[in-house]
This record gives structure tokens, C-alpha cells and sequence, in this order.
């Protein structure tokens, strides 16, 4: 939605004047010569259902803990990673590194250890799981689960993450802690 400078904080409405978010930011690509930011007219907002989550316990507690599970994964990726990757699915959050003692290395999850190189990206490592799901809902990014993390989860829940594990689709379930 456009923004204007000073709108951050406010209401974000749908046509119906339902609060749908909240005003956070507007893309910022320069300055003039006047030190004025030049924006794209595009802004950012936190969606309602976030806000409603975490304001009453910043209101109750004066912070809102976040899930977590202790991984660093990776979407979106090109034909030319996947196949070096070995991956069975073009969609999902391969998992490239799993915290130590975290809740998803207690759990199993597993991050790539054999080396790969893929000209143009960078060092790999193949043999990682491959997250294509949460609670049954389809992980296609791994945007798409820190959202369902973050819209219907709290430390102390479990999840089930389905994997695929080369061929194998394997279910682990992961107790999260709380994000440091």
C-alpha cells in the first residue's frame, strides 16, 4: 500500500475500514540533494493477526517470546542447486545448518555435510533435509514457516515437520524453544 512519511503506526484498512495491519515502513531507494528520502510508494505493514498475538503479551509481560526451531535453511532455489543438492522437490526449506543442542537437533533434523559447489552460489552441502511441511500445512518457502510459526505457535508447542530426506518422507516432531 502507498505510504507517506509519518504514517508508520497507523492503521492499515481493507475497503470495508477493517483494520487488516499495521503502518511499519516505506521503501526508502534514496535521497535528494536536500537529504529528503525518495520512496517507491510501496509500504510495509505487520498483518492484524501478528499484532494480536503479540501486543497482549507485551501488554501482560512487557515482551513476546517467539518460537524457535534452530535452523538456517534456504528457498526459492534454481534448477542447477537442486540438482546439485540432490533434492527431490522443487518447493520446500532445505535445511543448511542445525544449532547444536537446539530444539530441531533434538529432534533429528539434519543439515547438509557433504560439500558441493555450484558455480554462481556459493559452497553447499548436499544431504540436508528438505522441510515440505509443518502440521500438515505445505512449507513451499521458509517464509512460509515462520509464519505458521509465528501466527499459531509458542515455545513449549510441538510441531510436526515432514521432510523429505532423499526419497524418504520422514516426520519429526520438534518441542520449540524460545528465540534468543
Amino acid at each position: 500500500a502507498p505510504l507517506n512519511p509519518g504514517n508508520s503506526g497507523g492503521p492499515l484498512l481493507n475497503l470495508n475500514g477493517e483494520v487488516i495491519g499495521v503502518n511499519r515502513a516505506i521503501r526508502t531507494e534514496g535521497y535528494t540533494d536536500s537529504g529528503e528520502p525518495v520512496n517507491s510508494g510501496i509500504g510495509f505493514a505487520v498483518s492484524i493477526n501478528i499484532v494480536k498475538r503479540v501486543v497482549p503479551a507485551l501488554i501482560a509481560n512487557g515482551r513476546f517470546d517467539y518460537p524457535y526451531l534452530g535452523i538456517a535453511a534456504i528457498d526459492n532455489l534454481p534448477l542447477p542447486v537442486i540438482e546439485a543438492l540432490e533434492l527431490q522437490s522443487f518447493t520446500g526449506a532445505y535445511v543448511t545448518n542445525v544449532v547444536s543442542g537446539g530444539p530441531s537437533a533434538q529432534a533429528g533434523l539434519r543439515a547438509g555435510t557433504e560439500p558441493v559447489n555450484v558455480p554462481g552460489y556459493g559452497n553447499l552441502n548436499k544431504g540436508g533435509d528438505l522441510i515440505v511441511a509443518v502440521d500438515g500445512q505445505p512449507v513451499n518457502l521458509f517464509d512460509d514457516l515462520i509464519s505458521y510459526l509465528t501466527l499459531h505457535k509458542s515455545p513449549g508447542d510441538s510441531v510436526t515437520l515432514t521432510v523429505l530426506r532423499g526419497s524418504e518422507r520422514v516426520d519429526l516432531t520438534v518441542t520449540l524453544g524460545t528465540r534468543p
